[in-house]
């Protein structure tokens, strides 16, 4: 049996480099367009990183922690990596695609594995209009925010911010505000995966607003529009019985 091609990433924490100094010298190494798989080396913002960067060779990634948090990411371990390579399960997700106006009308297009959020940017909070499929589901939302977050991403922001842990093959987007102060108290709402979630923003120029996908930030924003992207499919590989549908499970029981 032929061994796969493997293209190791690290993050630049020293010990992510050395693991893939290790791994590379051990397995060898390729460049990742030649690459059957990846291996990614760090923490959940570093396998982000490498799915986003990564995304037009439409090959499968496995992380191993060499981070912090480590979610997305498989336990570290130098030996036997075909073996467990060979046998991961896979899981399919779909990112979030993003297209934010700002007050000067740019333009700016981004995909977000995780979330879409909406932060305010100054000392008074935020004041949002969203419609749904175009049809105008709440006209102000006062808060510090709000985000649209996938099944992958909802144990991430949208955890802390209080919205529901999603199953990873549910076709249900999260819709979740943040500090929100009126309506008092509300939490947000369960979409279709289908969904077009329109943000706008009552007096961006005294109340400015920002955007995130996935770290990638728009500050003075005017609008934002979010739906799932099924055009594009990122593959990540887990250990038998330490997948993502499992990680959320577990996350709901800790």
């Amino acid at each position: 049996m032929t061994s796969p091609k493997i293209a190791f990433l690290a993050s630049e924490a020293p010990i992510a480099q050395q693991a893939r100094a290790e791994l590379a010298a051990r397995y060898g190494d390729v460049a990742p367009a030649e690459a059957d798989l990846i291996v990614a080396l760090g923490g959940d913002g570093f396998m982000l990183q490498t799915l986003h960067a990564t995304q037009a060779y439409a090959v499968p990634v496995y992380g191993m922690n060499r981070g912090t948090v480590g979610f997305l990411m498989n336990e570290y371990r130098a030996d036997d990596l075909p073996a467990r390579l060979a046998t991961a399960e896979v899981a399919a997700i779909n990112p979030l695609s993003s297209t934010a106006v700002t007050v000067d009308g740019t333009i700016h297009h981004s995909l977000a594995i995780n979330e879409v959020s909406l932060l305010r940017a100054g000392p008074q909070a935020a004041k949002l209009r969203i419609l749904v499929d175009g049809k105008l589901r709440m006209d102000e939302l006062v808060c510090d925010g709000a985000l649209v977050a996938t099944p992958a991403g909802s144990t991430a922001y949208n955890y802390s911010a209080h919205g529901p842990i999603l199953p990873i093959g549910s076709d249900v987007l999260a819709l979740t505000a943040v500090a929100a102060f009126r309506p008092r108290r509300w939490r947000g709402a369960l979409l279709p995966k289908s969904a077009v979630v329109r943000f706008e923003v009552n007096d961006p120029v005294r109340r400015p607003v920002m955007s995130d996908a996935d770290g990638k930030s728009v500050r003075d924003v005017a609008s934002v529009e979010i739906r799932s992207e099924p055009s594009v499919t990122h593959h990540i590989l887990f250990d038998p019985g330490h997948g993502l549908e499992e990680r959320l499970i577990q996350e709901q029981f800790a």
